[in-house]
């Protein structure tokens, strides 16, 4: 499995680097060793899904490099980075009508020629990745019928029915509730695949992820092992919030209790 490497990557939305705008990169490194779960963790409008677009071949930088092993990412195709790189965003696609399996089976087409049907492989694939989210039973469900929370299930099954390389997640538990916030996070640490993600909750962020980065104002400000990276300081410093960090008592890492003011 290969890893990807950011490096020194400056991007802005009207694309020029000294536009201060919020969601702009300035030199932003990190990397994602293979099979490592990485999560990209900072406030709202810190640039973090700048920085996953630039990985998965969608903002094009202005300068630095996105590699995918010793491959330059902006130097191959986008059909070549498709067959490597699966994302899973937010915002769910306009399905027009298609069935559960018809989405998942979406996953398959970076791996086939303009004119090729289904095979057998491609169908069981499907199978098994609407199995591995907990939707046995749904295939022929519409996706517009879901819920927000079955339809990110939905778009993480195409995804792994792409047999990615790497896995990039924007925000993956944005619409699910505490349960499926679990499961889905569990079966992405299970999948042992190299993954980005952008976590909203540092709680789950400190219980899965194996090294977080933290962005803020378009760099990178800290980066390490959750015992490392979430300090009161550094939650006080980027988010403007004051926190008691503790050990979590069944597993050890990182428990964060945000203080309120009365």
């Amino acid at each position: 499995m290969p890893s990807l490497n950011l490096t020194n990557l400056t991007w802005s939305p009207l694309g020029h680097g000294h536009c201060h705008h919020q969601f702009q990169l300035r030199n932003a490194s990190l990397h994602v060793a293979a099979g490592e779960f990485v999560g990209l963790i900072g406030p709202n409008g810190s640039g973090k899904t700048s920085l996953l677009r630039c990985a998965w071949r969608f903002n094009k930088p202005e300068s630095g490099e996105a590699r995918l092993d010793h491959h330059n990412i902006w130097k191959q195709s986008s059909r070549w980075c498709a067959q490597r790189i699966a994302v899973v965003l937010q915002e769910f696609p306009d399905a027009f009508g298609l069935t559960v399996s018809e989405v998942v089976a979406m996953g398959r087409t970076p791996h086939k020629g303009l004119f090729d049907g289904d095979t057998v492989e491609d169908r069981n694939l499907a199978t098994k990745a609407i199995e591995s989210v907990g939707l046995k039973g749904f295939e022929d469900h519409a996706f517009s019928t879901l819920s927000g929370g079955e339809k990110q299930r939905v778009i993480l099954a195409r995804a792994l029915a792409q047999q990615p390389q790497l896995l990039i997640l924007d925000e993956p538990t944005n619409h699910l509730d505490p349960r499926y916030q679990l499961e889905l996070l569990r079966l992405v640490k299970r999948l042992k695949i190299g993954t980005l993600a952008s976590i909203h909750d540092l709680n789950l962020a400190a219980a899965f992820c194996d090294r977080l980065y933290v962005i803020n104002h378009g760099r990178i400000v800290a980066s390490g092992a959750p015992k490392e990276v979430l300090t009161a300081a550094l939650l006080r410093n980027v988010f403007g919030v004051e926190a008691l960090i503790d050990e979590h008592p069944l597993h050890g890492y990182p428990r964060i209790t945000w203080i309120t003011r009365s």
